[in-house]
């Protein structure tokens, strides 16, 4: 039994990207942290998603959020001491038909407003600059800016940079009660340890939906996890991240190449995941099902071998847009999760986010989208604590 008694301005339950840069953006605010992972920084979804740092097909009122995130990872050098491998390799979005076609280029005319140029390529132009897709591709929307990163390194770095400007981390030390008192929060380990904090934040990805709800606040967030692969290392000589839009879920790929080669890849479809078991199986017969469409996008990938599969868990909520923002019954408590997939580009500012409205009371980006007011209809009685999380 460990028995450590803390205390800190700020609690954050949840160690992923977002609940690393919000340790390390409040510790650059000054105010004192405690953060508690049931295992390690950045094993869960942040570690095993498909990294890709982009704007392009996001909610459009997500784009400030997503330009303040890009901006963060453009200066993680100076900030955090690290680059988590981050590159500005562009990205491409393909297009198979005319119904397609026409998606994009309304999605570029009302992102304009949005602060993100993108660039609307014809067949003859697409393929100029990027040979190596397919015949099938008749037109591309490129962003320039945009890239990917190394998702196993990218929260680390930030729970690193968090302890060293003073945030205390703990890492394998699973929550198993969380309630507040008259001021503050009361958050006790399976080891013993207990934190008080007249601020919570949860991030728990997944598994924050049985928190809000030991509030008072559930949230009809569903779990899956994403089919993802990668190659044995070939030439490097595609650039840009690639991915495809369409009316066809069966057709929605995503792939990268790492500059040591590999092909990173996924889309297409999800598999199950448990939250109990903290893990999402990756199925065989997915990965084969997605390699065709692969080979669609870029047909120099049809005979490269596939060395290692995987999936994580990740948490979906219907409209497939994250909870972020306070309570609405408990004051002093804040939500960070359900990204649905796509919520490591905005990770770093969303941290960042956090860090400003627990220290300011306001953000200067609109979150009213992110509140979990929305779910409101489903809320139920606060319970007075939580056996497991």
């Amino acid at each position: 039994m460990s028995n450590k008694q803390l205390a800190a301005d700020v609690v954050i339950v949840g160690g992923g990207i977002v609940g690393a840069a919000s340790a390390f953006f409040l510790r650059k605010r000054g105010l004192s942290v405690v953060l508690l992972e049931r295992g390690l920084v950045g094993q869960q979804a942040s570690g095993v998603s498909f990294a890709n740092v982009r704007r392009q097909g996001r909610f459009l009122p997500q784009l400030p959020l997503a330009h303040r995130s890009r901006d963060i990872w453009g200066r993680l050098p100076e900030l955090i001491g690290h680059d988590a491998e981050f590159i500005v390799t562009g990205h491409i979005r393909v297009a198979y038909d005319e119904k397609s076609v026409a998606t994009m280029e309304k999605y570029a005319v009302d992102a304009r407003p949005w602060g993100l140029d993108l660039q609307i390529l014809s067949r003859p132009e697409v393929r100029k600059r990027f040979p190596f897709l397919g015949p099938d591709v008749i037109a591309g929307s490129f962003s320039p800016n945009d890239g990917h990163a190394n998702p196993r390194l990218a929260a680390p770095a930030f729970g690193r940079a968090a302890r060293k400007a003073g945030a205390t981390l703990l890492e394998n030390c699973e929550v198993v009660d969380i309630h507040k008192d008259t001021l503050d929060f009361r958050v006790t380990a399976k080891d013993g340890t207990t934190v008080t904090a007249p601020v919570a934040l949860v991030c728990t990805g997944a598994w924050a939906g049985k928190l809000s709800a030991a509030f008072g606040e559930p949230v009809p967030m569903e779990t899956h996890g994403p089919i993802m692969g990668v190659t044995e290392p070939v030439p490097y000589g595609i650039v840009p991240v690639v991915g495809v839009t369409s009316s066809n879920p069966a057709e929605i790929m995503y792939f990268r190449q790492v500059k040591r080669g590999n092909i990173v890849f996924g889309g297409s479809m999800r598999g199950k995941a448990y939250l109990d078991e903290r893990r999402a199986q990756p199925r065989p017969d997915f990965t084969l099902q997605q390699l065709p469409h692969l080979r669609r996008i870029a047909p120099a990938l049809s005979n490269v071998h596939v060395l290692r599969t995987w999936s994580g868990v990740e948490g979906y909520l219907p409209d497939e847009l994250p909870i972020i923002g306070p309570s609405q019954r408990v004051r002093g408590l804040y939500y960070a999760f359900g990204f649905s997939g796509h919520g490591f580009q905005t990770g770093p500012g969303v941290g960042d986010v956090m860090a400003e409205l627990i220290d300011r009371g306001a953000t200067t980006i609109d979150l009213e989208h992110y509140s979990i007011r929305r779910f409101a209809a489903s809320s139920a009685a606060p319970q007075a604590g939580l056996a497991t999380a």
